[in-house]
């Protein structure tokens, strides 16, 4: 089964049996432990970055594990810091906590499970804020291509592609799937180019009837048609100077098709209804989710039309084909729509970005973002969570393994494998305790798994086993287990 990374641990306590009971419990648990019975050593400990979470013990002399607790807050903000105390009050609490202390244990601990369990919680709040660090860094490192996101190799070759063309003057086709912002990538090319200062006019020409395209994108003269009054200039005369797009050049009319091969040809047009041309210097870019190539060979497009258009052809690859951009997406769009709600959402849980990262997304980054919006109005946590999402992300694998594999078929090989094993490994557990009637311990020796790893898996996948008290011994189902002292009062 796959092995994830422990989070690293500095406890820090000047009481010798707590600070080796506390160790042995989270090695026990896989994490790497520094154990240190002194304050201001602790403090030093606690620059290293590798340190995850940080256990403190309130009562030390010569620094108070709340000064510690503030200093070590003031030099490394991320790290998650919990507190001990045999004297707890809810002033002590509430201090810890306005201190920055992510919770508080009450010494002796009634229940060791309390202890990794509370660090487990602290190390996956500390992963989370890690990964949103680090996709934030990965956005603003991207060279500010408006809004179109993306780390993946397809999208990398788009960037590279923006950047040559756009200070030329070529006609740029762009094709992709709806959804899939081809009038991000237009505006891209438009505000690095020499006419960023100039008109950006932008128009849907499958939203208009032959009639109202001709007269939106050429202007008309008065009395030219039932309705025109006066005299109006097009979209191509308000560009002037600027670029026009146009968006869905494959429903174009044939006779709109005419009068638009004049303007790239001669670089004029013809307001309707008038006999004299208009001088215009605009440049032409394109759009369509529909195949020119094949509309062409059906007699649908235009040919030299065609061909007008075809000068740099940009392909979108839809968001299916780039599942590793999702988690950039879904950062950003969280942003946008966390800022908009005001809401305080800091990441989503991996539970939730597997559950996306898997998913076809037909509407591309289009239904991506509206996902994400729902996600945000609806939660009440700090993360987004799989009962965040639509019905369709929460429905359970499928049991048939050729129907799991099919709708895993558009991710890279890799990545299909390691969500398929972890679709696997949690099906696994959950019949497990389901057979051994949610007995960990019985579970565990089932599956030939030691049980503290068997319970790190379960925690690791999310899987619920019945809560157990640790008994007090060494047997086979002891909590405490040999070489873990069971605790008693310390100070």
């Amino acid at each position: 089964m796959n092995q994830v990374k422990r989070a690293k641990v500095l406890v820090v306590d000047d009481d010798s049996v707590v600070l080796k009971a506390v160790t042995q419990i989270l090695q026990r648990e896989g994490h790497p432990v520094v154990a240190i019975d002194d304050a201001v050593e602790g403090l030093a400990a606690a620059k290293d970055p590798s340190i995850d979470v940080v256990v403190l013990d309130i009562k030390m002399p010569h620094l108070s594990g709340m000064d510690l607790l503030r200093a070590i807050k003031a030099d490394r903000p991320d790290v998650e810091v919990i507190m001990m105390t045999a004297f707890a009050t809810v002033e002590t609490a509430v201090e810890a906590v306005k201190a920055g202390a992510y919770d508080y244990l009450t010494k002796p601990f009634e229940n060791i499970d309390e202890v990794s369990l509370t660090v487990a919680k602290a190390a996956e709040r500390k992963s989370l804020k890690d990964r949103t660090r680090a996709l934030e860094e990965a956005l603003t490192a991207r060279s500010q291509f408006e809004d179109l996101i993306g780390q993946s190799s397809q999208m990398r070759a788009v960037f590279k592609l923006v950047e040559t063309v756009s200070h030329s003057t070529a006609t740029v086709l762009i094709q992709g799937e709806s959804g899939t912002g081809k009038e991000l990538v237009a505006r891209a090319i438009h505000y690095r180019s020499a006419r960023r200062d100039k008109p950006f006019v932008a128009v849907n020409c499958s939203a208009l009837t032959e009639t109202l395209l001709e007269s939106e994108l050429f202007g008309h003269v008065k009395g030219s048609f039932t309705g025109a009054t006066g005299n109006k200039k097009g979209l191509f005369e308000a560009a002037d100077g600027g670029t026009i797009f146009l968006d869905e050049i494959g429903d174009v009319p044939p006779a709109t098709q005419v009068r638009l091969l004049r303007v790239l040809q001669e670089g004029e047009v013809k307001r309707v209804g008038a006999n004299e041309p208009v001088k215009v210097d605009v440049r032409v870019i394109a759009a369509t989710h529909v195949d020119l190539s094949r509309a062409k060979e059906q007699g649908k497009f235009r040919e030299d039309l065609f061909y007008r258009l075809n000068v740099i052809t940009i392909d979108l690859p839809p968001l299916r084909d780039r599942p590793e951009d999702v988690p950039l997406l879904a950062h950003h769009f969280l942003k946008v729509y966390t800022g908009k709600a005001d809401k305080k959402v800091n990441g989503i849980s991996p539970r939730a970005m597997e559950a996306l990262t898997c998913n076809r997304w037909t509407g591309n980054v289009r239904e991506l973002e509206n996902v994400i919006e729902r996600a945000v109005v609806l939660t009440a946590n700090e993360a987004i969570d799989v009962e965040d999402l639509p019905p369709g992300f929460q429905a359970a694998p499928q049991a048939d393994s050729a129907v799991e594999v099919f709708s895993l078929a558009h991710l890279p090989y890799a990545q299909a494998k390691r969500l398929a094993m972890r679709a696997f490994e949690r099906r696994y557990l959950s019949a497990l305790l389901e057979k051994n009637n949610h007995n960990v311990s019985s579970a565990a020796r089932a599956a030939g798994v030691d049980r503290s790893n068997f319970r790190r898996l379960l925690k690791q996948y999310e899987v619920a086993g019945r809560s157990m008290k640790p008994r007090q011994g060494k047997g086979p189902d002891s909590d405490t287990g040999p070489g873990v002292p069971v605790l008693e009062a310390v100070s």
